[in-house]
């Protein structure tokens, strides 16, 4: 058994789709259920969240410092309304500093931005696990790099925050190629990406896990899934920071959006609930 909670990679979905209704919004309840399911084995175990999301990167890292963030409305297309909503919980000054001190201590610069608001990559799944929205939330930033080791060195630097209650969230997308998406020439490409995927971070080995990641771009229809990587590289900071503990599949479709192939992990087990914790989520 790992120690302190695991973390996740997880398929973050279209736009502001929790808060879309009609026909829509189907194509995201595999997605959803799974979320739910994600709620109901944390329940009691997490006191903040920290999302490496796909959809903020710097030309070094930023982490959102403020105390109550604002909204990032990073998406095109939807009715008016769907640029108003307000997922309201509070950030943590104190968490992003924590955050900041852990990866000056591996020499990896990181300035705090009290500016940063929540993006879809952030809110969209957020939604749906804590509506309540009284868990506080921190976002970090990509490298525009994207150079894969760093962000596996990265979410090392963040493990600590694994055992003082932090859920470490990557957000992005098994496959992120929109262009594929609309013309659904990606349906095989997506399919044999997330085969890829399922044998590199559920059955290989630890260290041949790290080897895969770092050369992704050898993978089956790498560049057709993720012509820009930036909702690729998430994953590599949620492994980073679960060293080498087993990887799990908590979500899998193979109909999403008509045909495309998608999939979230888990990285490390379930910490035991103490009978003293109350249930405080």
């Amino acid at each position: 058994m790992g120690k302190g909670l695991p973390t996740y990679f997880i398929s973050h979905g279209g736009g502001p789709w929790p808060y879309i209704t009609g026909e829509f919004r189907r194509n995201f309840d595999q997605l959803e259920h799974s979320l739910l399911d994600m709620r109901a084995e944390l329940k009691g175990l997490v006191t903040a969240v920290l999302v490496i999301s796909g959809h903020w990167e710097e030309r070094k890292f930023a982490i959102s410092s403020g105390a109550q963030p604002g909204m990032v409305y990073d998406y095109h297309g939807f009715p008016e309304h769907l640029y108003h909503i307000k997922y309201g919980a509070p950030g943590s000054p104190e968490l992003a500093r924590r955050a900041q001190g852990l990866l000056q201590a591996r020499g990896i610069e990181a300035d705090l931005d009290p500016t940063r608001g929540f993006d879809h990559g952030t809110f969209s799944i957020l939604k749906p696990l804590y509506p309540e929205e009284t868990i506080p939330v921190v976002q970090l930033s990509l490298d525009v790099s994207y150079d894969p080791a760093l962000h596996l060195e990265v979410g090392r630097a963040l493990a600590p925050l694994r055992d003082e209650g932090v859920l470490i969230i990557g957000s992005g997308l098994s496959y992120h190629n929109l262009g594929a998406i609309r013309d659904a020439s990606g349906h095989e490409a997506s399919r044999q990406f997330d085969a890829w995927l399922q044998q590199t971070l559920v059955h290989a080995s630890a260290h041949d896990r790290i080897e895969r990641l770092l050369e992704w771009e050898r993978a089956p229809f790498a560049r057709a899934a993720h012509p820009r990587e930036d909702h690729l590289i998430p994953l590599m900071a949620a492994v980073g920071a679960a060293s080498d503990e087993p990887g799990a599949v908590t979500y899998h479709q193979t109909d999403f959006a008509g045909g495309l192939t998608a999939s979230s992990f888990r990285f490390g087990n379930l910490p035991e609930i103490s009978a003293s914790m109350g249930d405080t989520q």
